[in-house]
């Protein structure tokens, strides 16, 4: 028998220490290769801690609620051998109803196919689960059609045993799943956090505890307001080019790209113009100091399945063209709905975006997200009746316009500056060229 010290992996660069929030296996429970042990939590993305082998829980080292730091040990596996981690002793560390399986594929194994591109899926799969899918030649819509036993159906490294295994021995039957993994599936979303039991009080009314994001947001944005004097300009933009252009361009772009175009990429490069040509926005500030910020950062506020919210941030945003810029959006958004974002990726923020159009609303006051000074909100895009100027004279038409809302920190930020600001962007998004490629 070894002790396994299981230790706070590292999360990013700017994290160093998290909080756990629950303990998935318990002191005498056996723990598989790469499987969760605990959930922990960083300042807003929750994640899971996996083993690196497989062994029995013999001690917690922390409790629930603990913060614990980048490095420290968490928790004691007794295992059987050197305790060396799972990527090397996997055979060893394997359950013995699990060799049985393993001695079957060996029997019938047959020459490994080509690598599986695991970026092509929306699930999580182990590294362990993986590797065998790798070497037994298992293609990604195979792999993805395998009913898992784990958390959150996820695939074990049983499933997918008993998935070669039976692969060998019924191809027939494989073939069906194959098809049926080929139409469209609905996605599994993990929710960040869980939400207390709802309590009965009187007249029918009921209670229900903020779970922990909830109480995280709560703060920030008491804090925010309590730190800066918010003070809002808004400006109406026409953005009947902008929607041209997309129509026009959107299933081309998806062919070629592989992307789905949205509004948001095109008003996230306009927004990175604007903060080129207005350093004053970009900067944060630290008791009676400014600091100038040398990247431009954006933050783009999602909502989460749950309602909650979070903002993931597109780092060196202003170097990016709008292919990129899509393909960042696109990332992040879907990271962030399938709860899958690093905590890195909330991390560095220098200036925010917030869609609030995409609930229908027209505009909106939104909260600075400190230490920023300043916030967007884009509101939806409505058909009205515009005046348009002609040089044979003004006549009525049907345009696509919106408004943009800029909140922004008056200590620091004046009106011109911050009226400036969100002008600039309108200026962008007007000029916008409907003949323009991508």
């Amino acid at each position: 028998m070894a002790r396994f010290e299981l230790k706070l992996p590292k999360m990013g660069e700017s994290v160093a220490e998290a909080t756990i929030t629950n303990w998935l296996k318990q002191v005498g429970e056996k723990i598989e290769a790469d499987e969760a042990v605990l959930e922990i939590a960083t300042d807003k993305v929750d994640s899971e801690v996996p083993s690196e082998v497989s062994g029995v829980l013999v001690e917690q080292l922390f409790g629930k609620d603990d913060l614990v730091q980048v490095g420290q040990t968490i928790a004691i596996i007794e295992t059987e051998g050197d305790a060396a981690p799972a990527k090397v002793k996997e055979e060893v560390a394997a359950p013995v109803e699990v060799d049985t399986i393993e001695k079957t594929i060996a029997a019938v194994k047959e020459t490994v196919a080509a690598p599986v591109n695991f970026s092509e899926s929306d699930k999580f799969f182990s590294p362990l689960v993986k590797n065998i899918a790798k070497e037994e030649g298992v293609s990604m819509a195979e792999l993805e059609s395998i009913s898992g036993s784990g958390k959150e159906g996820r695939v074990t490294k049983e499933d997918i045993l008993n998935f070669v295994a039976n692969k060998k021995t019924n191809p027939t039957k494989v073939q069906e799943s194959k098809e049926i993994a080929s139409q469209p599936q609905k996605i599994a979303v993990k929710t960040v956090s869980s939400t207390a039991a709802p309590v009965s009080v009187n007249g029918g009314d009921e209670m229900v505890e903020m779970d922990r994001m909830r109480k995280l947001i709560s703060g920030y944005m008491m804090a925010s307001i309590q730190t800066s004097a918010h003070v809002q300009s808004f400006i109406e933009v026409d953005v009947t080019n902008i929607v041209k252009w997309r129509d026009k361009v959107k299933t081309a772009f998806e062919k070629r790209e592989g992307e789905k175009l949205t509004y948001t990429p095109i008003f996230m490069e306009a927004v990175a113009k604007a903060l080129k040509d207005f350093p004053g926005m970009n900067i944060s500030v630290e008791g009676d100091y400014i600091i100038k910020k040398k990247n431009i950062n954006l933050g783009m506020a999602a909502a989460l399945p749950n309602g909650n919210l979070i903002v993931p941030v597109i780092k060196n945003a202003d170097q990016l063209n709008l292919v990129g810029m899509a393909k960042a959006v696109n990332d992040l958004g879907n990271r962030a709905k399938l709860g899958k974002l690093k905590p890195d990726d909330t991390q560095g923020g220098t200036y925010t975006v917030t869609n609030v159009g995409s609930f229908g609303s027209v505009f909106g006051t939104p909260i600075i997200n400190q230490p920023q000074v300043g916030i967007l909100a884009l509101g939806a895009i409505r058909k009205v009746p515009a005046v348009i100027e002609t040089p044979e004279g003004d006549f009525i038409g049907i345009r696509q316009k919106m408004f943009l809302s800029h909140s922004y920190d008056h200590r620091v930020v004046d009106g011109a500056l911050g009226g400036s600001f969100v002008k600039r962007v309108a200026d962008y998004l007007e000029a916008f060229d409907v003949d323009s490629d991508f």
